[in-house]
């Protein structure tokens, strides 16, 4: 039995109450449907600037009525300590995913990006202290590695931040990190590494590429690669996230961490765009690409991999779905739920 299977045995018996900011997005909605499949009670926090109330809906049809019992939703915003203080009142874990993401959105807006994600990580992390929450586990990024050139990426080597988001990023860390001495407070950062599945949004400005991407080649609108379609990524389907983010929470660490989550692998975005093209092939939306190429992105690093090695070691972490299954789970989510 691997350690995940032995925590989620355990909270299977021994349900907990957890609170999820970022909740009607797509990471925390994959993480209530998990949790709530788990017998758990869930606090969930949004204000909608990026989650969508058809997350929630999807997820409720996913669960049994008595599990969808379990969840309180409240409509609230982590930039107003208030409703941080009302939302993890009771809570035993927090899972803290509520930010603004998007490199290209923080160049454009960077103070609303600091707002997200600095005044209100650092509401979240006070209302958790006070509350006493047993440990606050975040959304930390891989775009804290900036400009350091080596491959994989290790967590005690980073570079200078290439854009606002990774400014933003890297002080979530560093309050993190002295919220843990100064008040002993358990927290772990978890650095995500172009994270990708069912329920993330293929429409705006701010889509990440594979449901836009997956969106593109069934409507038969063009796939845009920026740059010459080399750039890599070490992309992570979102179970193997969750994943991370159960076992994180309920570890033996004392004080502070930080682990990368992903599956330690790169992909192109050439081979990203055929293994896209392939799989809806096979499940019969047989489509040619208009692929054209863009300028590179300002902000964006050329290459990204990760090494998994620590969060394999610490926290028992086993990612279980490569890139290639999980593009074919999410293109069948996708057709499945008439997304797009």
């Amino acid at each position: 039995m691997t350690r995940y299977e032995e925590v989620k045995a355990d909270l299977k018996a021994n349900p907990r109450t957890w609170l999820i900011t970022g909740v009607a997005g797509f990471i925390g909605s994959n993480l209530l449907e998990t949790l709530l499949k788990l017998d758990q009670t869930v606090v969930g926090l949004d204000n909608f600037a990026t989650g969508h109330q058809y997350n929630l809906d999807e997820v409720q049809t996913l669960v049994t009525e008595e599990q969808w019992t379990r969840f309180r939703f409240i409509e609230g915003d982590i930039r107003n300590l208030e409703d941080c203080r009302e939302a993890v009142k009771g809570t035993d874990y927090v899972l803290h995913q509520a930010a603004l993401g998007s490199v290209p959105r923080s160049i454009e807006d960077p103070i609303a990006t600091n707002q997200a994600n600095i005044d209100g990580f650092l509401n979240m992390l006070v209302a958790a202290k006070d509350e006493e929450v047993s440990s606050f586990t975040y959304a930390a990024s891989s775009s804290t590695y900036g400009d350091h050139p080596d491959l994989p990426k290790v967590e005690d080597k980073i570079g200078n931040p290439l854009s606002p988001y990774a400014v933003t990023k890297y002080v979530n860390e560093l309050y993190a990190s002295v919220f843990a001495r100064t008040y002993g407070f358990k927290t772990i950062g978890l650095r995500y590494f172009n994270v990708f599945g069912p329920r993330q949004d293929p429409n705006g400005a701010y889509a990440a590429v594979i449901p836009k991407w997956t969106a593109a080649m069934i409507n038969g609108d063009p796939v845009c690669v920026n740059g010459d379609g080399e750039t890599s990524r070490d992309f992570c389907f979102i179970d193997n996230a969750v994943q991370a983010n159960i076992l994180s929470a309920t570890t033996n660490i004392e004080t502070y961490e930080l682990f990368n989550v992903a599956v330690g692998e790169r992909t192109t975005l050439n081979e990203l765009a055929y293994f896209i093209r392939r799989d809806l092939s096979s499940l019969g939306r047989d489509v040619v690409p208009d692929v054209r190429y863009a300028p590179f992105r300002r902000g964006d690093v050329r290459h990204s991999q990760a090494a998994i090695e620590k969060a394999i070691r610490v926290i028992g972490y086993e990612p279980k779905i490569d890139v290639e299954k999980g593009i074919k789970e999410t293109a069948i989510w996708h057709i499945q739920k008439n997304k797009i």
